[in-house]
């Protein structure tokens, strides 16, 4: 494979998780426009919460059946365009059933979409020869980013979800389309690729410890994402402008760490880089959970980003090369255990917050994470750092 594909091939598959943290971030800001939209009681919005990250864990049990027949390229050139439509649908329907089918949808293709993107990437890294994975999830965090900032202008400008979503997708579902023409997976004829279509054999029993990593991160990742604005205005008497404040301070660094976590990897290795991540999340939780103001409670989430933000890439690279037999098999299932830690996280400090404090609620995220040091061996099996005397030849680290 030449040099120029693997690079177009890199760039393609950035844009698609690009893309990816634009449209999700774009569903997930605007829930009290969409809760308002289509006339969603209190009672009745977990349910449709909770079924989109449960719905996006079939898509991805079913994507690893669907990789044994079909290429993980060919899963994303079509699962992403049907993401993208779903968001519209969310934003152009008006009856309660339509809600329902279009975050069904959503919630199916996405875990498809998130499946086979990770899938690509740990090829790709594997073409590579060195760490390129936190590059991609730091293309997510730039997504999401640029998401909110439209979402907030759509509220801002008291604008309807179909004005808000419509010039995104006209926008991004024709590039995503394109750019997908350009998709590389590594050298899928080699590294166990082949075997890995006829049926690879992952041992769950190895891969745990990946899934229960994979878990505490997003319960961290869930507890920021739900809980910080309420923290911060509740517990430490921010102002209502202020609280809003800590999410996005969380997705700038989780942006900034991983743009630098690769060269982290490269220099230390995965498994310094996560035991690192996990003591500086586990410390931002513990500022957080003792923090006397707004400001104090603040720096605890910006620690929080730049610890949590290295974890989840490094886990899918680990799993990869734990199973090169049977990466997409292995991957598919790590997967599922995103949407568990995002399904457990919020109830779970919210439950606690109500029956105990908001401050001890957040002991236990800092607990989960700090657990991930038990499992940080998972991540260092010998060719973990891409470096040194087990480096591909430089003449393919082409970006």
């Amino acid at each position: 494979m030449t040099d120029a594909r693997l690079r177009h091939g890199r760039a393609s598959l950035a844009l698609s998780f690009f893309v990816q943290g634009v449209t999700f971030a774009l569903l997930v800001t605007r829930i009290p426009a969409i809760q308002d939209r289509y006339g969603i009681s209190d009672g009745l919005l977990p349910v449709f919460l909770a079924a989109v990250p449960i719905l996006a864990g079939v898509g991805s049990v079913v994507t690893e059946k669907v990789v044994a027949r079909v290429r993980p390229r060919v899963v994303l050139r079509w699962a992403q365009p049907v993401v993208l439509l779903a968001l519209l649908g969310v934003g152009a329907g008006s009856e309660l059933w339509q809600a329902a089918v279009a975050l069904g949808v959503f919630g199916l293709s996405v875990g498809a979409l998130d499946a086979s993107m990770n899938m690509m990437g740990v090829s790709l890294q594997r073409a590579y020869g060195r760490s390129i994975m936190l590059g991609f999830h730091a293309a997510y965090s730039l997504g999401g980013i640029a998401g909110a900032s439209m979402a907030w202008a759509g509220a801002h400008w008291d604008l309807t979800l179909l004005v808000s979503y419509l010039p995104t997708v006209v926008l991004l579902l024709p590039a995503a389309f394109i750019g997908s023409r350009w998709y590389v997976e590594g050298k899928a004829e080699d590294d166990g690729q082949e075997a890995e279509r006829q049926g690879g054999s992952v041992s769950f029993k190895l891969l745990m410890p990946l899934c229960l990593v994979m878990s505490f991160a997003y319960i961290g990742d869930s507890t920021v994402s739900n809980w910080s604005a309420k923290y911060l205005q509740d517990v430490l008497g921010s102002s209502e402008q202020l609280s809003t404040v800590p999410y996005n301070v969380y997705m700038v660094t989780t942006l900034l760490g991983r743009a630098v976590g690769d060269f982290g990897v490269r220099r230390f290795g995965a498994v310094a880089v996560v035991r690192f991540g996990s003591v500086l999340a586990a410390a931002g939780f513990a500022v957080v959970a003792v923090a006397s103001g707004a400001w104090i409670g603040m720096l605890g989430f910006t620690m929080l980003g730049l610890g949590l933000c290295v974890i989840v890439p490094q886990t899918f690279a680990a799993a990869g090369r734990m199973f090169p037999g049977a990466s997409d098999t292995a991957i598919a299932r790590l997967n599922v255990f995103n949407y568990v830690g995002f399904l457990v996280g919020s109830p779970l400090v919210g439950a606690l917050g109500d029956a105990w404090s908001y401050r001890g609620a957040m002991l236990v995220p800092m607990v989960l994470v700090l657990a991930t040091l038990v499992y940080a061996k998972s991540f260092g099996s010998e060719p973990a750092r891409y470096g040194g005397g087990h480096e591909r030849p430089r003449t393919v680290d082409v970006g």
